[in-house]
């Protein structure tokens, strides 16, 4: 059952960690992601959603413990003077990959500025190719309060890219 399922769905969540934190880290994720969900499969509920939601939903918190680990350390070579060599944060590696016309940075600036949780709903349905529905289970959203914050954030960004 596990061979299958990492078949089916390893590549196209690689490629949406890839795009969030690197190639090297989304190795590292999806391997975490995977493990987590083999020692975990008792917790997943096929009532409560779709096994895409389910395997997000773990990425998504592994890609959270992994930004706040790499801001600390980044935060603590700031107050020492350490050069660590390490990735930028998550927010600057979303802005530098985005192309430099003046239209996508604004984007970006909004990206940067959304929280948390807005941030994973939008890069999940757009990057990850996620439904709606499948964003909500992997956050563990009501999927209707998803579809409007969802609706308000791309309205949000529409507005900041014709500004």
């Amino acid at each position: 059952m596990f061979a299958e399922l990492f078949d089916e769905h390893a590549h196209p969540l690689h490629r949406y960690l890839a795009r969030r934190v690197g190639v090297d880290v989304a190795d590292d994720l999806v391997s975490e992601t995977f493990l987590a969900a083999m020692r975990g499969q008792e917790s997943y509920d096929p009532e409560k959603g779709s096994v895409v939601g389910w395997l997000y939903g773990i990425a998504t918190n592994l890609l959270r413990g992994h930004a706040k680990r790499e801001a600390r350390l980044l935060r603590t070579a700031e107050r020492y003077g350490v050069d660590l060599g390490v990735a930028e944060s998550l927010e600057h590696t979303v802005v530098a990959r985005l192309d430099s016309r003046s239209h996508l940075r604004r984007i970006a600036r909004e990206l940067a500025r959304m929280t948390e949780a807005d941030r994973d709903l939008v890069l999940l349905v757009s990057l990850a190719g996620l439904t709606v529905q499948e964003a909500a289970e992997a956050l563990d959203l009501n999927p209707g309060t998803a579809r409007s914050r969802l609706h308000r954030l791309r309205a949000k960004l529409k507005e900041v890219e014709h500004a």
